[in-house]
């Protein structure tokens, strides 16, 4: 199986990041869990990398967290979305082969509260 969106954007995620003010670069969503199906409301933790971004560039790492977040949502929400570009799964990888997805501008994407894995 695979899993691919495309949502027919051109920028890269370097373009993306230099027309960012201030925000966080996610580059990686795992431990993705269901807690409610009807919202398809999910929680998960952020992994091997959060970067703090101010006024088009990357200025550090931030902490992990664990978010709460539904995709249907997300996708009502998004303000931008990226040239899609072809990754492996981490979290699916028995059922998903590979998955080709886009860098997604988010506002108000939900951090719960700071993880403490590292």
């Amino acid at each position: 199986h695979n899993l691919s969106l495309d949502g027919g954007g051109t920028a890269t995620t370097d373009e993306m990041v230099a027309s960012t003010g201030r925000g966080l670069l996610l580059t990686c969503l795992w431990y993705i869990r269901e807690v409610d199906p009807q919202t398809l409301l999910l929680t998960g933790l952020t992994r091997d990398g959060v970067y703090l971004v101010e006024d088009g560039q990357v200025v550090g790492a931030v902490n992990n967290f664990r978010w709460n977040e539904s995709p249907v949502d997300l996708l009502g929400r998004l303000s931008e979305i990226g040239r899609s570009t072809t990754c492996l799964p981490r979290e699916w990888s028995d059922d998903v082969t590979w998955a080709r997805m886009p860098t997604l501008r988010i506002p108000d994407f939900n951090m719960s509260s700071v993880s403490q894995a590292s």
